[in-house]
Protein backbone atom coordinates (compact mmCIF):
# COMPACT_ATOMS: atom_id res chain seq x y z
CA UNK A 1 0.00 0.00 0.00
CA UNK A 2 2.57 2.17 -0.59
CA UNK A 3 2.55 6.00 -2.03
CA UNK A 4 4.45 8.15 -4.27
CA UNK A 5 5.95 11.32 -3.45
CA UNK A 6 6.20 13.78 -0.60
CA UNK A 7 2.77 15.39 1.31
CA UNK A 8 2.27 19.27 0.88
CA UNK A 9 2.97 20.12 3.97
CA UNK A 10 6.25 22.29 5.56
CA UNK A 11 8.11 22.95 8.99
CA UNK A 12 9.76 21.10 10.96
CA UNK A 13 7.83 17.22 9.65
CA UNK A 14 8.14 17.74 6.31
CA UNK A 15 10.47 14.85 4.83
CA UNK A 16 9.99 12.81 8.44
CA UNK A 17 9.30 9.48 8.96
CA UNK A 18 6.32 8.38 11.51
CA UNK A 19 4.99 5.43 12.60
CA UNK A 20 1.37 4.82 14.31
CA UNK A 21 0.80 1.96 16.00
CA UNK A 22 -3.27 1.81 15.99
CA UNK A 23 -3.61 3.40 13.39
CA UNK A 24 -7.27 2.19 11.84
CA UNK A 25 -9.53 3.87 14.79
CA UNK A 26 -10.61 7.25 14.81
CA UNK A 27 -7.65 8.66 16.81
CA UNK A 28 -5.70 6.99 14.15
CA UNK A 29 -7.31 8.31 11.00
CA UNK A 30 -7.02 11.54 12.60
CA UNK A 31 -3.66 10.95 13.22
CA UNK A 32 -2.58 9.74 10.07
CA UNK A 33 -4.38 12.57 8.42
CA UNK A 34 -2.54 15.49 10.68
CA UNK A 35 0.87 13.54 10.18
CA UNK A 36 0.39 13.45 6.09
CA UNK A 37 -0.56 17.24 5.91
CA UNK A 38 2.44 18.15 7.66
CA UNK A 39 4.24 16.60 4.83
CA UNK A 40 5.49 13.18 7.10
CA UNK A 41 5.97 9.92 5.75
CA UNK A 42 3.08 7.96 7.67
CA UNK A 43 3.36 4.17 8.49
CA UNK A 44 0.35 2.76 9.94
CA UNK A 45 -0.22 -1.19 11.97
CA UNK A 46 -3.01 -2.15 12.93
CA UNK A 47 -4.43 -5.62 13.48
CA UNK A 48 -7.19 -4.88 11.62
CA UNK A 49 -6.39 -4.89 8.15
CA UNK A 50 -9.44 -3.55 6.22
CA UNK A 51 -10.22 -1.12 8.33
CA UNK A 52 -6.41 -0.02 8.27
CA UNK A 53 -6.62 -0.02 4.14
CA UNK A 54 -9.54 2.90 4.30
CA UNK A 55 -7.70 4.78 6.90
CA UNK A 56 -4.17 4.58 4.55
CA UNK A 57 -6.15 5.26 1.38
CA UNK A 58 -8.64 8.24 3.26
CA UNK A 59 -5.06 9.87 4.27
CA UNK A 60 -3.12 9.50 0.54
CA UNK A 61 -6.73 11.06 -0.93
CA UNK A 62 -6.96 13.98 1.53
CA UNK A 63 -3.49 15.03 0.46
CA UNK A 64 -2.35 13.87 -2.69
CA UNK A 65 1.08 13.10 -3.13
CA UNK A 66 1.70 12.34 0.46
CA UNK A 67 3.10 8.81 1.35
CA UNK A 68 1.50 6.69 3.74
CA UNK A 69 1.62 3.27 3.86
CA UNK A 70 -0.19 0.47 6.29
CA UNK A 71 0.37 -3.33 7.14
CA UNK A 72 -0.78 -6.00 9.58
CA UNK A 73 1.79 -6.06 12.48
CA UNK A 74 1.22 -8.31 15.35
CA UNK A 75 2.54 -6.01 18.42
CA UNK A 76 2.20 -8.85 20.78
CA UNK A 77 5.24 -10.46 19.26
CA UNK A 78 8.36 -8.61 19.48
CA UNK A 79 9.74 -9.91 17.21
CA UNK A 80 7.03 -9.19 14.79
CA UNK A 81 7.37 -5.32 15.98
CA UNK A 82 10.95 -5.36 15.65
CA UNK A 83 10.64 -6.68 11.77
CA UNK A 84 8.55 -3.78 11.23
CA UNK A 85 11.05 -1.25 12.59
CA UNK A 86 13.68 -2.70 10.70
CA UNK A 87 11.50 -3.03 7.54
CA UNK A 88 10.71 0.63 7.93
CA UNK A 89 14.23 2.10 8.65
CA UNK A 90 15.43 0.21 5.54
CA UNK A 91 12.49 1.50 3.18
CA UNK A 92 12.22 5.18 4.09
CA UNK A 93 16.24 5.70 5.65
CA UNK A 94 14.96 6.69 9.09
CA UNK A 95 12.63 6.68 11.51
CA UNK A 96 11.46 10.12 13.43
CA UNK A 97 8.71 8.91 15.47
CA UNK A 98 6.30 6.90 17.21
CA UNK A 99 2.90 7.30 18.08
CA UNK A 100 1.34 4.70 20.00
CA UNK A 101 -2.40 4.75 19.70
CA UNK A 102 -3.54 1.40 20.28
CA UNK A 103 -6.25 1.05 22.94
CA UNK A 104 -9.15 -0.63 24.50
CA UNK A 105 -11.42 -0.60 27.46
CA UNK A 106 -13.21 -2.62 29.70
CA UNK A 107 -14.58 -1.98 32.91
CA UNK A 108 -17.19 -3.40 35.75
CA UNK A 109 -19.91 -1.91 37.45
CA UNK A 110 -17.73 -2.05 40.86
CA UNK A 111 -14.72 -2.72 42.56
CA UNK A 112 -15.83 -6.80 43.30
CA UNK A 113 -17.34 -7.12 40.02
CA UNK A 114 -14.30 -6.48 38.67
CA UNK A 115 -13.30 -9.75 35.64
CA UNK A 116 -9.19 -10.68 36.09
CA UNK A 117 -10.36 -11.69 32.06
CA UNK A 118 -10.28 -7.74 31.61
CA UNK A 119 -6.95 -7.47 33.07
CA UNK A 120 -5.78 -10.61 30.67
CA UNK A 121 -7.01 -8.68 27.47
CA UNK A 122 -6.16 -5.15 28.68
CA UNK A 123 -2.28 -6.53 30.06
CA UNK A 124 -1.70 -7.84 25.88
CA UNK A 125 -3.33 -4.29 24.35
CA UNK A 126 -2.27 -1.53 26.74
CA UNK A 127 1.10 -2.63 28.20
CA UNK A 128 2.37 -5.47 26.05
CA UNK A 129 1.90 -3.40 22.75
CA UNK A 130 4.09 -0.02 24.32
CA UNK A 131 6.49 -3.08 25.23
CA UNK A 132 6.91 -4.11 21.74
CA UNK A 133 7.19 -0.60 19.95
CA UNK A 134 8.96 0.75 22.39
CA UNK A 135 11.89 -2.12 22.33
CA UNK A 136 11.75 -2.02 18.69
CA UNK A 137 11.84 1.49 17.75
CA UNK A 138 14.11 3.08 20.69
CA UNK A 139 17.39 3.03 18.54
CA UNK A 140 15.93 3.97 15.27
CA UNK A 141 14.91 7.02 17.35
CA UNK A 142 17.74 7.62 19.40
CA UNK A 143 19.27 7.97 15.21
CA UNK A 144 17.17 10.64 14.32
CA UNK A 145 17.78 14.23 15.04
CA UNK A 146 14.21 14.42 16.13
CA UNK A 147 12.66 11.04 17.58
CA UNK A 148 9.85 10.98 19.80
CA UNK A 149 8.15 8.62 21.24
CA UNK A 150 4.30 9.59 22.25
CA UNK A 151 2.04 7.62 24.77
CA UNK A 152 -1.40 8.31 24.25
CA UNK A 153 -2.88 7.72 28.39
CA UNK A 154 -5.92 8.54 30.26
CA UNK A 155 -6.28 10.81 33.13
CA UNK A 156 -7.41 7.77 34.97
CA UNK A 157 -4.16 6.21 35.29
CA UNK A 158 -3.99 8.47 38.16
CA UNK A 159 -7.05 8.56 39.51
CA UNK A 160 -8.89 5.64 39.07
CA UNK A 161 -11.74 4.39 39.68
CA UNK A 162 -13.50 1.67 41.25
CA UNK A 163 -14.90 0.27 38.19
CA UNK A 164 -11.81 0.76 35.82
CA UNK A 165 -9.09 -1.25 38.27
CA UNK A 166 -8.19 -3.18 34.77
CA UNK A 167 -7.81 -0.25 32.57
CA UNK A 168 -6.41 2.15 34.92
CA UNK A 169 -3.56 -0.21 36.46
CA UNK A 170 -3.21 -0.84 32.54
CA UNK A 171 -2.99 2.69 31.21
CA UNK A 172 -0.82 3.20 35.06
CA UNK A 173 1.73 0.10 33.46
CA UNK A 174 2.45 1.56 30.18
CA UNK A 175 2.89 5.23 31.12
CA UNK A 176 5.83 3.68 33.86
CA UNK A 177 7.17 1.61 30.94
CA UNK A 178 7.06 5.17 28.67
CA UNK A 179 8.88 6.99 31.30
CA UNK A 180 11.71 4.34 31.69
CA UNK A 181 12.28 4.74 27.63
CA UNK A 182 12.11 8.77 28.56
CA UNK A 183 15.05 7.78 31.41
CA UNK A 184 17.00 5.73 28.35
CA UNK A 185 16.86 8.58 26.30
CA UNK A 186 17.89 11.07 28.47
CA UNK A 187 21.27 8.79 29.77
CA UNK A 188 21.94 8.09 26.08
CA UNK A 189 21.86 12.25 25.22
CA UNK A 190 24.59 12.55 28.04
CA UNK A 191 25.60 16.13 28.73
CA UNK A 192 24.16 17.25 26.21
CA UNK A 193 20.98 16.17 26.78
CA UNK A 194 18.10 13.85 24.92
CA UNK A 195 18.29 13.96 21.24
CA UNK A 196 15.38 12.16 21.43
CA UNK A 197 12.23 12.27 23.19
CA UNK A 198 9.70 10.03 24.83
CA UNK A 199 6.46 11.79 25.85
CA UNK A 200 2.43 11.04 27.07
CA UNK A 201 -0.16 13.22 25.74
CA UNK A 202 -3.35 12.61 28.47
CA UNK A 203 -6.45 13.10 27.79
CA UNK A 204 -10.03 11.68 30.10
CA UNK A 205 -10.82 10.65 27.04
CA UNK A 206 -11.78 10.48 23.10
CA UNK A 207 -14.70 11.96 21.32
CA UNK A 208 -15.24 11.79 17.38
CA UNK A 209 -18.15 12.55 14.86
CA UNK A 210 -19.17 9.44 14.65
CA UNK A 211 -20.13 9.17 18.56
CA UNK A 212 -21.32 12.58 18.31
CA UNK A 213 -23.88 11.48 15.80
CA UNK A 214 -25.14 8.27 17.84
CA UNK A 215 -25.45 10.45 20.95
CA UNK A 216 -26.59 14.28 19.80
CA UNK A 217 -27.41 15.16 23.33
CA UNK A 218 -24.13 14.07 24.91
CA UNK A 219 -21.93 16.60 25.84
CA UNK A 220 -18.89 14.76 26.74
CA UNK A 221 -17.31 17.33 29.22
CA UNK A 222 -13.93 16.91 29.23
CA UNK A 223 -13.49 15.07 26.22
CA UNK A 224 -10.50 15.54 23.87
CA UNK A 225 -11.53 15.64 19.89
CA UNK A 226 -9.92 13.18 17.85
CA UNK A 227 -8.76 15.71 15.48
CA UNK A 228 -7.09 18.10 18.64
CA UNK A 229 -5.32 14.95 19.93
CA UNK A 230 -3.56 14.67 16.28
CA UNK A 231 -2.85 18.39 16.66
CA UNK A 232 -1.28 18.22 19.80
CA UNK A 233 0.77 14.64 18.51
CA UNK A 234 2.01 16.86 15.81
CA UNK A 235 2.75 19.63 17.91
CA UNK A 236 5.23 18.01 19.75
CA UNK A 237 7.85 17.78 17.30
CA UNK A 238 7.77 21.50 17.70
CA UNK A 239 9.15 21.08 21.35
CA UNK A 240 12.66 20.31 21.90
CA UNK A 241 13.39 16.79 23.08
CA UNK A 242 14.59 17.88 26.50
CA UNK A 243 11.22 19.68 27.18
CA UNK A 244 8.63 17.30 26.64
CA UNK A 245 10.98 13.95 27.36
CA UNK A 246 9.79 12.15 30.41
CA UNK A 247 7.03 14.15 30.38
CA UNK A 248 2.76 14.53 30.87
CA UNK A 249 1.29 16.59 28.22
CA UNK A 250 -2.47 17.05 29.51
CA UNK A 251 -4.49 17.78 26.95
CA UNK A 252 -7.84 17.74 29.72
CA UNK A 253 -7.44 19.44 33.05
CA UNK A 254 -5.23 17.90 35.46
CA UNK A 255 -7.15 16.20 38.29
Amino acid sequence: MNGTGKGEGTGVLEGAVIAVAGAAGPAGRATLLRLAEAGATVVGCDANPERLAEAVDAARYAHGGATVTGETVDLFDLDAARDWAKRTEAEFGRIDGLVHLVGGWRGSPSFQETSLADWDTLEKLLIRTVQSTSLAFQEALQRSDKGRYLLISAAGAGKPTAGNAAYSASKAAAEAWTLALADAFRKEGGDDGPAAAAAILVVKALVNDAMRAERPNAKFAGFTDVTELAEAIADVWDRPAPEVNGKRLWLTPQP
